[in-house]
């Protein structure tokens, strides 16, 4: 098991309760030095004190087990509006926001997700035809999404 999947494992058995979850565990550096950076999210959020003490839990057990030999830092954070959606429970907490997704044949789509099932996303799509916004419902398979980011309204 390679660092990335054990820091993984590590965090997921330090989760408060099944509302969390480790969106992803990026690991980053050269030999000497590394970075490791844990997406924690929840069905309700998370807070920086769920960052804080899900991070101390991982350092310590890092250190104690000696997973890693060299300098690292550890960070742990909610995935921001920056990192794409990428798991169902995401998909799930964000019904009712608007998404940009592009699709792996290159195509953008931009709407509301209105709901999702095990195989697609059910989305009111936004098109412009002469200056005119046209809403049409649409279902985007997952295995069609390329990357999906959800879309900040300031209104």
């Amino acid at each position: 098991m390679d660092i990335t999947s054990e820091i993984k494992a590590l965090a997921e058995s330090f989760l408060k309760d099944e509302s969390y979850f480790i969106v992803d565990v990026i690991s980053k550096g050269v030999t000497g030095r590394t970075k490791h950076l844990i997406l924690l999210d929840g069905d309700n959020g998370v807070t920086i004190d769920d960052c804080a003490s899900l991070s101390r839990q991982v350092s310590h057990q890092i250190e104690e087990r000696d997973l890693i030999q060299d300098a690292f830092v550890l960070e742990v954070s909610s995935p921001g509006l920056e990192h794409p959606l990428a798991s169902e429970r995401q998909f799930a907490k964000n019904v009712g926001r608007k998404l940009k997704i592009r699709l792996t044949d290159g195509t953008m789509v931009q709407g509301k997700l209105e709901g999702l099932s095990k195989e697609a996303l059910d989305i009111e799509k936004e098109t412009t035809e002469k200056k005119k916004v046209i809403l049409e419902k649409a279902s985007i398979p997952f295995n069609t999404i390329e990357k999906a980011n959800v879309i900040v309204s300031f209104n």
